[in-house]
């Protein structure tokens, strides 16, 4: 892998707390509008500059991100953002609980993305990606970090620890309870060792972001046909972190009705389809290891289990054997009648049901499906994977112009 230190803006210490932002695709318009209009000054007030007009407007349009960039602008002279012209990397730590993951943020060549080293899981969305095409063209910057695994290095291990006994640059809980802590890492022969080290490093994989990773490479190769050349183009924002301190959780599925068929129905279909399906329970049935599903739907809870012994992906089986050819969702990226929800709890997925729907519990898919799956060139379903602690937004915004 290529790595390269990052010049950016990054919010004042004493503004970090309330400018850092959950990413924008986390919120609902309805949840990000909300959010913003409690916190004003904060990064989702860039990063969904929607809000700041009436509901029903075209989050699209021209206007909307040129809102953004005022925004951004705004930031700057009142002082919310600083910029750190000296070239460096950070560590990003991020401790929820008994967890806590590191990793390292900076430039990651758009190169090790087009040629696969950087590789991809998940199918992108045109026009989500068109959004932050527009939004970094208009901003003329890359706001959003992508989230990356690499397999375990001992070496780079060793460099971020050494890293962790100065002062942290920042040390804050975010909005979501989350305890957030930056070291900045400048000197230039612990700069040289990380890109060294991670020269080792043959192949990382995109956790989240394909959308923000996508739009990098596009403008990336649009400014490679006008002839730019040491265009800060060429990489994208990112931060890596070593698989074993990741932590995936389940991403369930939610439809909004079942598809016509009564409580029978479905159970003989779901059977025929290779699912053993026990008696219905008012006990919430939830998925203890691959291959087993917690469903919700006609008012009671069922657990469903695949009969083959040796299964692939369970997001892939449920989609493949029973939301497809049973309840008619052919294509998850883009059929309105089905959602997703991030570990979300038992009585969270009986409201997002309600009385006429079904609600999917999954079993999370593991970062060795994941990592295998990149490897061999394959991609898994729309929202297959959810990561927590989630990476907050607007810690480094990196200009490209």
């Amino acid at each position: 892998m290529h790595i390269e230190p990052i010049t950016c803006l990054r919010p004042a210490r004493e503004h970090v707390a309330e400018f850092a932002a959950l990413p924008y695709d986390v919120f609902t318009e309805e949840e990000a509008r909300s959010y913003v209009k409690e916190h004003p000054t904060s990064f989702l007030a860039i990063d969904r500059p929607e809000t700041g007009f009436d509901p029903g407007q075209d989050p699209h349009a021209q206007e909307v991100y040129e809102h953004a960039r005022d925004l951004l602008r705004e930031r700057q002279l009142d002082r919310t953002l600083m910029p750190d012209e000296k070239p460096c990397f950070y560590l990003y730590e991020l401790s929820d609980g008994d967890h806590v993951q590191r990793g390292l943020m900076g430039a990651v060549a758009v190169d090790d993305y087009l040629d696969g080293t950087v590789k991809q899981h998940e199918l992108t969305l045109k026009a989500k990606e068109l959004d932050r095409v527009n939004h970094i063209k208009t901003l003329r910057a890359q706001t959003g970090l992508v989230f990356m695994a690499y397999r375990d290095s001992v070496a780079i291990n060793t460099i971020l620890d050494a890293a962790r006994m100065a002062e942290p640059l920042y040390d804050f809980v975010g909005p979501d309870g989350v305890r957030q802590r930056v070291w900045r890492i400048a000197r230039p022969v612990a700069v040289e060792a990380l890109q060294v080290a991670f020269t080792t490093v043959s192949q990382a994989y995109i956790a989240d972001g394909h959308h923000r990773a996508a739009a990098a490479a596009r403008i990336c190769e649009e400014r490679r046909a006008e002839g730019r050349e040491d265009d800060p183009a060429e990489a994208f924002l990112g931060v890596l972190f070593p698989a074993s301190q990741l932590r995936i959780l389940p991403y369930d599925r939610v439809i909004c009705d079942s598809a016509g068929l009564c409580e029978d129905e479905f159970v003989l279909r779901a059977e025929e389809a290779g699912f053993a399906c026990s008696a219905p329970s008012d006990v919430p049935c939830l998925p203890e290891k691959k291959g087993t599903f917690g469903l919700f739907a006609f008012g009671a809870w069922r657990t469903l289990e695949l009969r083959d012994s040796d299964t692939g992906l369970d997001v892939s089986e449920l989609q493949e054997r029973l939301l497809g050819p049973v309840l008619g969702i052919q294509d998850p990226r883009t059929d309105p009648r089905i959602s997703f929800a991030g570990n979300a709890k038992a009585d969270e997925l009986e409201q997002l049901a309600g009385p006429n729907g079904m609600a999917f519990a999954m079993f999370p898919t593991s970062l060795d499906e994941l990592m295998d799956i990149a490897d061999k060139g394959g991609v898994m379903p729309p929202k297959s994977t959810w990561f927590e602690p989630k990476l907050l937004s607007g810690l480094a915004i990196r200009r490209i112009w």
